[in-house]
């Protein structure tokens, strides 16, 4: 990075006239001998110059923390996709400690959750009504069981023709609020047909809600990284699952940890507005923050140094991308590595 520094100008008038002048000389950057033509004769002045020094200074590297605010101003929809058949029982426990987890994590008002199959010839036709603030880990129980034990383990078709051909969903999903789903299942998604690879799913369901939606899945995990106490067949890898949830920035646990909770309230979380950023680095205090809107630099915000997160007085609008950029310095930085 490099200081210029400008040194004053002076401008010759001679008369009326703009004189016609050439530089003939220059000692060390410093002056200037100008060639002025004044009729009858040819005089030379001494003026300074604009001149540009560049002086190296130290400095730290350009970080630049950013985020696209959720738009879930008017609410959250959320859909609970679950793997019905036999294996899957014995997760039930976990499934429902999940969902109250979630039920916690939600704000109290304006959300709305429903549980479907995973086998789309069930979801077409589910008519459950959704779960609403005020509801309990009783009413997700009787939900739950109500779901059927079809043998198709197709998340991904299964939510569109939840929400595409079952008119059901339209009594109660609103298209001006966000959309959450959450997969849950110990087999591989195998809607290889309508969808051959993951992304032309992703490719969808991104255009709902107007690019509003999140993912989460809780599944099964190769067995080098498992947390199953046995071998995990490489057919039962949720891939796919993982593959979508990860194109969205969303949250992915294993099936088999004992505890759903932590990553189902950060999945809850991952749809809230944004009214602060934690830092990735720490900032140069040298040096100035800029936080850019959509483009434009804006100064509704403070920084606080003890928690080393940028607090919004004003919260960004629902679609807006926020951009945060600082000098830091890595060698000496201890910060949270992670936003």
């Amino acid at each position: 990075m490099f200081k210029n520094l400008l040194l004053a100008a002076l401008t010759l008038v001679a008369g009326c006239q703009q004189p016609d002048y050439a530089v003939i000389t220059k000692e060390k950057g410093e002056t200037v001998y100008v060639e002025v033509e004044v009729p009858g004769e040819t005089i030379y002045v001494e003026v300074p110059e604009y001149i540009e020094i560049e002086v190296p200074v130290e400095h730290g590297d350009i970080w630049v923390d950013s985020f696209r605010q959720p738009n879930v101003v008017d609410g959250i929809d959320i859909l609970w996709v679950v793997d019905r058949s036999g294996s899957m029982h014995i997760y039930n426990s976990n499934l429902l400690a999940g969902v109250q987890a979630m039920l916690s994590a939600l704000p109290t008002s304006n959300w709305r959750l429903v549980m479907i199959s995973a086998d789309p010839n069930d979801s077409v036709l589910s008519t459950e009504f959704p779960l609403v603030p005020g509801d309990d880990i009783a009413d997700a129980e009787a939900m739950l069981n109500t779901l059927g034990n079809g043998p198709f383990e197709e998340g991904f078709n299964s939510v569109y023709q939840y929400m595409v051909h079952n008119p059901y969903s339209l009594t109660w999903m609103r298209p001006e609020a966000g959309l959450l789903v959450v997969f849950v299942s110990d087999e591989e998604e195998q809607s290889n047909v309508e969808y051959p690879n993951y992304s032309d799913f992703i490719n969808w369901y991104r255009t709902q809600r107007a690019g509003s939606v999140f993912m989460a899945s809780i599944v099964n995990h190769e067995t080098s990284v498992s947390m199953c106490s046995w071998g995990v067949s490489p057919m039962d890898v949720g891939q796919r699952y993982m593959d979508a949830t990860n194109a969205l920035s969303g949250v992915v646990l294993d099936i088999c940890d004992t505890d759903w909770s932590p990553g189902v309230t950060d999945a809850t979380h991952s749809v809230d507005p944004y009214e602060k950023l934690k830092l990735t680095h720490i900032p140069d205090p040298t040096s100035a923050i800029r936080v850019f809107i959509n483009g434009v630099l804006n100064y509704d915000w403070y920084y606080s140094s003890s928690d080393n997160t940028i607090y919004f007085t004003v919260i960004p609008s629902s679609g807006a991308l926020v951009e945060i950029g600082y000098l830091y310095y890595s060698a000496q930085d201890t910060g949270d590595t992670g936003q």
